[in-house]
């Protein structure tokens, strides 16, 4: 089953915010910057974040008039970490299509990214409530700590597994919690429920995060979009190298590795795979998708509710 197919009854809404999407964007028109925007934006996405928003606002009162824009600007912000991410790994290739650093250059990346956030901002001028913006203010701030750790902890493997936690507590799990949370508190939801949706979704956003990480070593690169390996080519230690790095062999060849023996990732992707790492990573992951799940069912019933428990299963057992 597609993931799309479970959230259906959605695709009316999903696809006016697509839409809309390509629209904010293209409001420059005339402008290099849009042209590069609208380039990530073309290459897809699971838009995860738009769909937990949405799901969230069917707790309060669903307008799509006004969640449309806390939608558009979840995934806009999240569009715009990933511009970032590419100038900071020096990556080409994303979703199988070149970056944007790597078909234009850094300068109009950075400025890309910078561009794509203040449209996320601007979109956000339009939701009144004020909790609304503490949530997200707070959240991109979380980010963009997440994301000066993860340049702070590259290449380094004396690094304690706590740091990698907290690392994607901020670049992930947080954005995936405060859409399921915004979507709420934009349509009027009770605060016990919006509260109770925000762990939803950052139990969700970890066990999301910890299965990239694994796919990382166990997928192909054209189920990746990008090259196998790359998180650990690019000095990123995830869940199941921190496991592997336990057995002093696997820990001597990624040294080499980061020492510039780039042909090496081959064989420590194999040494990863029969070192029981990955099935390590996978009980974590499962932990918090159980976490997820636990937390969704303090909730009232509701089809949002069952869309919710369906889509997080989904993610947390995906292939690629």
């Amino acid at each position: 089953m597609k993931l799309q197919m479970i959230y259906a009854f959605l695709h009316g809404d999903i696809s006016r915010i697509e839409k809309e999407l390509e629209e904010a964007i293209e409001k420059e028109n005339t402008s290099i910057i849009s042209e590069a925007s609208l380039q990530l934006l073309q290459a897809g996405g699971k838009r995860i974040r738009p769909v937990f928003v949405l799901l969230g606002a069917k707790f309060g009162d669903y307008d799509i008039e006004n969640i449309k824009n806390v939608a558009m600007a979840l995934e806009l912000i999240h569009m715009a970490s990933l511009v970032h991410d590419d100038v900071v790994d020096d990556s080409d290739v994303r979703r199988g299509q070149p970056t944007i650093k790597a078909k234009w250059d850094n300068r109009i990346a950075m400025y890309t990214g910078d561009y794509i956030l203040g449209r996320s901002l601007e979109l956000m001028t339009k939701i009144p409530n004020v909790e609304a913006h503490k949530v997200l203010s707070h959240a991109i701030v979380e980010v963009c700590l997440g994301e000066i750790e993860q340049i702070k902890d590259k290449y380094d493997l004396e690094q304690n597994v706590r740091t990698y936690f907290r690392r994607i507590k901020r670049k992930t799990a947080l954005l995936i919690a405060v859409s399921c949370q915004l979507g709420a508190i934009a349509a009027g939801a009770d605060k016990s429920i919006h509260e109770r949706l925000y762990w939803f979704g950052y139990y969700v956003g970890m066990s999301f995060q910890i299965t990239d990480d694994i796919l990382d070593f166990t997928s192909s690169e054209k189920q990746l979009g990008k090259p196998a390996g790359s998180d650990l080519l690019q000095g990123n230690i995830t869940l199941p190298m921190f496991y592997a790095l336990e057995m002093p062999e696997i820990k001597e060849q990624v040294e080499k590795l980061f020492a510039g023996e780039h042909d090496r990732i081959t064989a420590i992707i194999e040494d990863v795979k029969r070192s029981g790492s990955i099935e390590k990573a996978t009980k974590v992951s499962d932990l918090y998708l159980d976490k997820a799940l636990s937390v969704l069912d303090e909730l009232p019933p509701s089809k949002a509710k069952n869309t919710y428990n369906r889509i997080a299963k989904f993610i947390g057992k995906r292939k690629f």
